[in-house]
């Protein structure tokens, strides 16, 4: 009997997959033809990569898979960039071998973009070596094709569009040794359901081709060779998660185990992505990404380009809660058109009729929808008071009533001050990503952040001090950051009060079961202990931190970067008016975003005292 062999990789997408080892790199047997290609095949392979990926994303959009499509296209724009074919086919003209030249010219332009300063942009470099993979494959026609059956892709840079090709004929799983958490194989993952461990153990390479394994993200491994009884208990699992028993549940509010009312809602950019979570029991959509189909736009969307993207998924939400952002051109989501620029809220809010544009899209293709308008990124009144303006002129312009307006809570400073925020705003979104990297000085891209992270104190602390003047000022709040989704951290939100999450599509029926095995009094003692706290009383008088929210971080300016970097910047970031957790301020109608509620008054709502680092977090970019 083979022993088992073990590859230690970063989990990216949660889940168990089992099925044959496929190394994509492996190569057949030598076509020939590669070793004398000349600059014509060199450019027609070039110009084929390019085409398949248009032709892929083309149908992605066909189904209502636009985040996935302008992932695909990222690869089309590169595969038709000088930058890269430019070299290629000048070192082909000087009697360089084809292959070779490829894969020379792609490892420097993937060189030049590691070394971006930019965490988000330097991951792009997978992409270009993706890409190059690709064009040797066609000029080789050597490569392997995927065994019958189930099988575990292997490479040393996942392609997004190989787990799209393959998600229907056989994928159980993928492992690349390069990439991130934040990579675009990594995203296509998620959204497919796909478990996936990336910055794997190079020696995976080598791993026996066609020998059964067993890929467990979320123990981190991959197994070749394993036994007979764990080949068939991971074959029990796998099944088991892919037919739930309780794939049909009903929409709408969960409980905890102690009773506790908890509304699950899910995160989407796409319509499929929108019934895969409605189907999957959530009550609504608590996050639409609005900027993935304009990734690669040259310009800022217009009122009927909005109205093409939200239609189809908004149209899917009658009387249902559907909480939309305002484009978030930030992170490795930029337009070419701002690669030069400041992106982010700032430019929305410096060109009026891109954000007059949208706002009145939103209000006319969610007028059937419980609705509410997300500012992303927020770091002063300024910007919140600018929106609601807008807001206003744009539901007076389409006759239709203002939404509730809410904040991502996403910049420490706007956490630590939100007492200040909370009498402008209507509800609060905590995005848990972002703040948890800020706090703990880490590179959101880098294989040091996970969602599990925002269980530290000092994150928290600010969590709750968010949660503390929500419950204060009658503001509801929910968190929408992929910690709502792990394991460790949803009993800890769900014990310092937080009643809405939003979490990814695939992921609400994992997430309503832990929700359903919570017990939220216990929760609450685990918070106040990682807190180091004793909760005495709800509401304390002035237990907001007294930051002046003026005084926030400037906007991220916009990275500089080469040709290859533009292309690479193009990629993608309670059903009825009787809802008990109506905020009683607002005039609005019915909005999924629940108040913080707390198990008991002796559990949870004392002060926690703002960090002494708050201030230096304030410089952070």
């Amino acid at each position: 009997m083979t022993a088992a062999s073990r590859y230690r990789g970063q989990p990216v997408s949660d889940g168990i997959g089992v099925g044959e080892v496929y190394l994509g790199d492996a190569r057949g047997a030598a076509g020939g033809a590669a070793a004398g290609a000349g600059a014509d095949e060199v450019r027609m392979a070039f110009a084929a990569v390019a085409h398949d990926r248009a032709e892929l994303a083309r149908q992605l959009r066909s189904r209502g898979r636009d985040r996935d499509a302008g992932i695909v296209d990222i690869g089309a724009l590169i595969a038709a960039d000088s930058a890269l074919t430019g070299p290629v086919l000048d070192a082909v003209r000087g009697g360089a071998d084809a292959i070779v030249a490829v894969q020379q010219a792609a490892e420097a332009q993937a060189a030049l973009l590691a070394a971006l300063p930019d965490p988000d942009l330097a991951q792009r470099a997978g992409d270009v070596r993706q890409i190059a993979s690709a064009v040797v494959d066609y000029l080789s026609g050597t490569s392997v094709p995927p065994p019958p059956g189930s099988f575990i892709l292997v490479r040393r840079e996942v392609d997004p569009a190989d787990l799209i090709r393959l998600a229907e004929a056989g994928l159980a799983g993928a492992v690349s040794v390069g990439g991130g958490a934040s990579s675009h194989a990594a995203i296509i993952a998620r959204g497919l359901g796909l478990p996936m461990l990336a910055g794997a153990d190079p020696r995976v390479l080598a791993a026996a081709a066609g020998h059964p394994a067993i890929l467990d993200a979320g123990a981190g491994e991959l197994t070749v060779d394993p036994s007979a009884t764990k080949l068939a208990a991971a074959r029990a699992r796998s099944v088991a998660a892919a037919n739930p028993a309780h794939s049909a549940a009903p929409a709408g509010p969960v409980r905890t185990a102690d009773g506790e009312q908890v509304t699950l809602l899910c995160n989407v950019a796409s319509a499929a992505e929108t019934r895969l979570g409605l189907s999957g029991g959530a009550a609504g959509v608590g996050l639409l990404r609005t900027e993935i189909p304009f990734t690669g736009a040259a310009g800022w969307p217009a009122e009927a380009d909005h109205l093409a993207q939200l239609t189809p998924v908004l149209s899917l939400l009658a009387a249902q809660p559907a909480v939309v952002r305002l484009l978030d051109f930030s992170g490795d989501k930029i337009p070419p058109f701002l690669s030069c620029r400041v992106p982010g809220l700032a430019a929305l809010l410096g060109e009026p009729g891109a954000l007059r544009d949208q706002l009145r899209a939103i209000l006319l293709a969610g007028r059937d929808t419980q609705l509410a308008v997300l500012v992303p990124m927020v770091r002063s009144l300024h910007e919140v008071r600018h929106v609601r303006a807008e807001l206003a002129q744009a539901a007076a312009e389409t006759r239709t009533r203002a939404p509730e307006l809410g904040i991502m809570v996403e910049v420490a400073a706007t956490a630590a001050a939100a007492g200040m925020f909370a009498p402008e705003v209507d509800f609060f979104s905590i995005g848990t990503n972002d703040l948890a990297s800020e706090v703990l000085q880490l590179d959101r891209a880098g294989p040091g952040s996970q969602p599990a992270l925002a269980a530290d104190p000092r994150v928290l602390t600010l969590i709750e001090s968010v949660v503390l003047a929500a419950r204060q000022t009658g503001v509801k709040v929910s968190v929408c950051g992929d910690a709502a989704a792990d394991p460790a951290v949803l009993p800890l939100l769900i014990g310092l009060g937080v009643r809405t999450l939003s979490v990814g599509a695939a992921r609400v029926p994992r997430v309503a079961q832990w929700i359903a095995q919570t017990n939220s009094g216990q929760a609450a003692d685990r918070a106040a202990q990682i807190l180091g706290t004793r909760v005495k009383a709800l509401c304390r008088p002035a237990c907001a931190p007294q930051l002046k929210a003026e005084r926030t971080t400037p906007p991220r300016p916009a990275p500089r970067s080469l040709e290859m970097a533009r292309a690479a910047a193009v990629t993608s970031r309670t059903r009825s008016s009787n809802d008990p957790w109506s905020s009683s301020r607002s005039a609005g109608p019915t909005t999924p975003i629940a108040p913080a509620t707390t198990p008991s008054l002796a559990r949870i709502g004392a002060a926690i005292p703002a960090s002494p680092t708050v201030a230096s977090w304030s410089s952070i970019a």
